[in-house]
């Protein structure tokens, strides 16, 4: 049986999926984002709807409308729990980069007995294929494995309307408590190297492996991401600490 999603009230579903563009770059810092009437055309909803979205990211601190000059984005910082550092998108929008994430495809898929979602209890689980890409050229490519089983129409609707991963599983009740990141340099799956656009000599990349577990200490997701770092090498910032 699949698990039921806890949906929002529509306004604050946009208001997630333009606060997600901000936080991408794909509105920039200093710059204004779309109007009300082509945020209304884009999303297929009323005014009203539009306007209670805008309302939440001028609560929420990251825009200001001002008559006559519109609607402008005055912070892309996420209070993100995942690090206590600065995140590596956050790190690229601030150099002027423009990620965008493109769903590649959602199936439900059998899993075979070595794979740490099978060894955690798991006979199958939703995996999405997704492409993160910068300035306009693929970047990363993301196999997310998640212990949910949709089907049907909740497929077509995930493939259609997902931005944040993470926000998307706790729709689902999935609340990520702990996350595990392993680096290694490897030789991307053919299918990988298609969505890359790379070629079979370029095929060594970095690989990010990550174990993510809920409250309770069971593994939720299991991920692996190819990153091509000849285009963009990968940064971890810190925050200063007292230790």
């Amino acid at each position: 049986m699949g698990q039921k999603r806890r949906k929002g009230p529509l306004y604050l579903q946009i208001k997630e999926a333009l606060k997600d563009r901000i936080l991408h770059g794909v509105y920039p810092l200093g710059k204004n984002i779309p109007s009300e009437p082509q945020l209304e055309k884009e999303f297929g909803v009323s005014k009203i709807t539009v306007r209670n979205a805008v309302k939440e990211l001028v609560q929420e601190g990251y825009v200001e409308k001002a008559s006559g000059r519109g609607t402008t984005v005055i912070s892309n910082t996420s209070g993100s729990r995942l690090s206590k550092g600065k995140r590596f998108t956050q790190w690229l929008v601030d150099e002027g980069h423009r990620l965008e994430k493109k769903m590649l495809r959602v199936d439900q898929v059998r899993l075979p007995v070595t794979h740490p979602l099978a060894q955690a209890g798991r006979s199958d689980c939703l995996r999405c294929q997704r492409l993160y890409l910068l300035d306009g050229q693929p970047y990363i490519h993301y196999t997310h494995d998640v212990s949910l089983h949709l089907q049907g129409e909740a497929l077509v609707e995930l493939q259609q309307n997902m931005t944040s991963l993470y926000r998307f599983l706790n729709e689902y009740g999935l609340r990520l408590d702990e996350f595990r990141d392993e680096f290694s340099v490897d030789i991307a799956p053919e299918e990988v190297l298609q969505a890359m656009k790379l070629e079979q000599k370029d095929a060594m990349l970095m690989k990010r492996t990550r174990f993510a577990s809920d409250e309770q200490g069971e593994l939720v997701e299991y991920s692996i991401g190819y990153y091509n770092t000849q285009l963009k090498p990968y940064v971890v910032s810190y925050e200063e600490s007292g230790a």
